[in-house]
């Protein structure tokens, strides 16, 4: 007897036949003889559907399988029991079920990844051992003399590695487990290549095209997100039949990002499986000669969008290795089925920890959540406030994974600290909401071709299954939360591939005096507890609706936050110019539980901390002429350390008479009071922010000049500044090795014109 998915396949391949399209399916004898029965049903339905334009498919899916509900639905399954008295076996019809239901309330088993049907996928699942390097690993060193040579394409040379997912439409359609039954040979000439070998059909790999230039030099072209024209930036690939002590480059020639953390010496990430197997190794950055740079359009492609490449070169530890290659730290939905399986087998955790369905996605793969709290007491005054966590909505953020599972291991651990926030709150958690772009190696979109992020204030429940279960009136989701018991805090976890360290972004509360910038509360805490990781001045409230931060926000939520994980490494501190390790990542998930706690402490002390926090935050934004220095916000924290004057500002002005006095009363010598601690990127960036407020209300254009004490080079940046109404412009300049980001917001000034008027800032460092 075939199933109920054969007999829809068999459904649409009698639709499409009628249409006069040939589909390659060979239905059994029975689906032919159930469907024989219809033919003049379907081809009713669909003649009428061509006459008037719609409803084709659903009159016909209603005329073919009509919708039980579980009072009208019979069932052929025989179950035999047994009678109480007599002993004897009685058979009798299974009970049927309701259609769809997801078992919510049992424990959730292991599932293996659906794949869309064109998907070819190996056997084998690829694993990787979890080690963290013993010293942080440094950047490369941009020299300024690295080859950014042009593409020259499959007519030059051979096509070793080519693998597109085919399908008859441009939408999902079906999924299966293991994709294809079709495996073809992705190498157009099989084994007689001499070289190196490629690979990415497995789970998370992106890798479309590879061609051979010589043996050592290869073009390289990552896959669009499935459904999807755009968004290659993810690459997860696998490399065979190297050569020890040989330098290969690596071009990939087809990246959308136009800024890069590639253009200051971020390293891609190396897996070598003997390495593992020897030395105890996993991966580690490797990369010399990296260079991140715009393609030339060609004549037939100036109408596209601009593409850019990446080039780097890649010496290989061992001979005929097995090698990975991946953009940052895989965490694959079978990692994350492992760890839960794992915690919800564990003796005392899973006392504290329920693994539950929140749905399935549009494939049919599970979409978790997780429940952490102390079971609750019978004498409980009320109940616990919620804390809701989610995690990979952007499937190649894999730093969200890998801070997630940082937040789990100390939620769950049997510290002082992880018992009080178990007792202080009912945490829920979404571990991974797009497991279906994290299998097929997306990089920000779901098989639905869109942003899923994008998606929050959607009704649409069949397309964009994990975030209309996240928000709606589901029974463990965020409204039903926050009408039984409230919510705390929301924070979605992210990764930003082009800005340094850990930053937040908020939602700024305008409509109530008293509460203006409590939502900054918690993020500079936050940069206290991790001063070189979270960087507080990346904090900015913006404003981008359909996301997850935003709607909740809307919702009610006043501490509503996305926290964001640099894909390259950190600018702050001892850790300035290093990469980011895996345990740095989940180090951050145990620094926001910490800030959690102390943040909700109603301990009379905590609490007049933070409030006299809030007043300092209050006090520097409120003064509306910026006449007074302007203070860093890490001091109103760490107000014992010690302080000196790192950076005098002097303006001197070259206006005409008529905006002479208002230049005046807007700019004045000003001393910035900094830590010890903070980067000279910091410094600019404070100087900078005190630039942004002056807003001073002219035309003008402003040149920076940077002089470092004691330090002769002809190595000094030069920035020029055009003004335009509310633009903020972000520039870069070098001075000696470090790469500094600029970024001042001009007013222009409402009333008379002045074209000619130049302010200069002269700005000069004393270390």
């Amino acid at each position: 007897a075939c199933t109920e998915s054969e007999r829809i396949v068999v459904w649409y391949q009698m639709l499409f036949r009628c249409c006069g399209i040939s589909l390659l399916v060979s239905p059994c004898p029975d689906c032919l003889e159930f469907l024989q029965s219809r033919k003049e049903l379907i081809r009713h339905v669909v003649v009428a559907g061509m006459e008037t334009g719609g409803g084709v498919v659903k009159d016909l899916q209603a005329a073919l399988f009509p919708v039980c509900t579980k009072e009208h639905t019979q069932t052929n399954q025989v179950e035999i029991n047994t009678d109480n008295r007599t002993l004897k076996p009685i058979a009798k019809l299974k009970e049927p079920r309701e259609l769809f239901a997801l078992p919510k309330e049992l424990d959730c088993p292991q599932q293996a990844a659906r794949w869309p049907s064109e998907c070819q996928v190996l056997e084998e699942r690829v694993q990787h051992i979890e080690t963290s390097p013993p010293l942080p690993e440094q950047y490369y060193q941009p020299t300024g003399r690295e080859v950014q040579p042009k593409p020259v394409g499959e007519e030059a040379g051979q096509v070793v590695f080519q693998y597109y997912p085919v399908s008859a439409v441009n939408y999902f359609s079906r999924s299966s487990v293991g994709g294809s039954k079709y495996f073809l040979e992705a190498c157009p000439c099989g084994d007689r290549v001499d070289g190196l070998r490629f690979e990415s059909r497995f789970e998370s790999g992106n890798l479309a095209k590879v061609v051979k230039i010589t043996d050592s030099y290869y073009e390289l072209y990552l896959r669009t997100d499935m459904y999807t024209n755009r968004h290659m930036q993810w690459y997860y690939f696998r490399v065979e039949n190297m050569r020890n002590k040989i330098v290969y480059q690596h071009f990939i020639l087809n990246m959308c990002k136009a800024e890069s953390l590639y253009s200051v010496g971020m390293r891609p990430l190396l897996y070598s499986t003997k390495e593992a197997q020897l030395n105890g190794i996993g991966w580690r950055r490797s990369g010399e000669n990296i260079s991140y740079y715009r393609n030339e359009p060609l004549p037939d492609e100036e109408d596209q969008l601009p593409s850019y490449t990446l080039t780097f070169n890649i010496e290989f530890p061992h001979d005929n290795d097995r090698v990975y290659l991946a953009h940052c730290y895989p965490y694959t939905y079978s990692d994350l089925q492992d760890y839960l399986i794992h915690l919800q087998n564990h003796p005392v955790k899973s006392t504290y920890s329920k693994l539950r369905l929140l749905c399935r996605s549009l494939a049919g793969n599970n979409v978790y959540y997780l429940t952490v709290t102390a079971p609750s007491q019978q004498d409980e005054p009320k109940k616990k406030k919620a804390i809701v966590v989610t995690a990979r909505v952007h499937p190649g953020e894999t730093p969200a994974s890998w801070m997630m599972k940082g937040f789990l291991d100390f939620l769950t651990g049997d510290s002082l600290q992880a018992r009080e926030l178990r007792d202080k709150f009912i945490f829920k958690l979404v571990p991974m909401l797009n497991p279906d772009g994290v299998i097929v190696g997306n990089n920000r979109c779901s098989l639905t071709g869109r942003d899923l992020n994008r998606q929050y204030r959607t009704v649409i429940r069949e397309t964009y299954p994990p975030v209309w279960h996240t928000q709606t009136n589901d029974p463990q989701t965020i409204l039903r939360l926050m009408e039984e018991s409230g919510i705390e805090m929301y924070c979605d976890l992210h990764a930003h591939s082009r800005k340094h360290n850990v930053f937040i972004y908020g939602c700024e509360n305008r409509r109530t005096a008293d509460r203006r910038l409590q939502e900054q509360v918690f993020p500079l805490m936050l940069h206290k507890n991790a001063a070189d990781k979270i960087n507080f001045i990346k904090f900015k409230d913006s404003i981008m609706e359909g996301t997850g931060r935003v709607v909740v926000w809307m919702m009610g939520v006043a501490n509503s936050y996305t926290m964001e994980a640099s894909f390259g490494g950190s600018s702050l501190g001892g850790r300035t110019g290093t990469h980011f390790t895996t345990q740095d990542y989940e180090q951050m998930g145990r620094h926001f539980c910490e800030t959690l706690l102390d943040f909700c402490d109603q301990d009379p002390s905590k609490v007049s901390n933070k409030s006299k926090v809030h007043w300092n935050l209050q006090r520097i934004h409120s003064k509306a002429d910026f006449r007074q220095p302007s203070l860093r916000l890490l001091k109103l924290l760490d107000t014992s350390c010690s302080k000196k004057n790192i950076a005098d500002l002097n303006t001197k002005k070259e206006a005409t008479d008529t905006i002479q006095e208002l230049v005046n009363s807007k700019i004045k010598k000003t001393e910035l009071i900094c830590s010890n601690n903070l980067s000279m990127e910091s410094v600019y960036s404070e100087i900078c922010n005190f630039l942004s407020l002056q807003k001073t209300k002219i035309k003008l254009y402003i040149y920076i000049y940077i002089y470092i004490q004691n330090r002769k080079t002809d190595n000094f940046g030069q920035l020029f500044l055009a003004s335009k109404r509310f633009s903020i412009f972000i520039q870069s300049i070098f001075v000696g090795n470090l790469r500094i980001k600029i970024g001042l917001r001009i007013l222009k000034f409402p009333g008379k014109r002045f074209d000619s008027q130049v302010l200069r800032s002269k700005i000069e460092l004393t270390m």
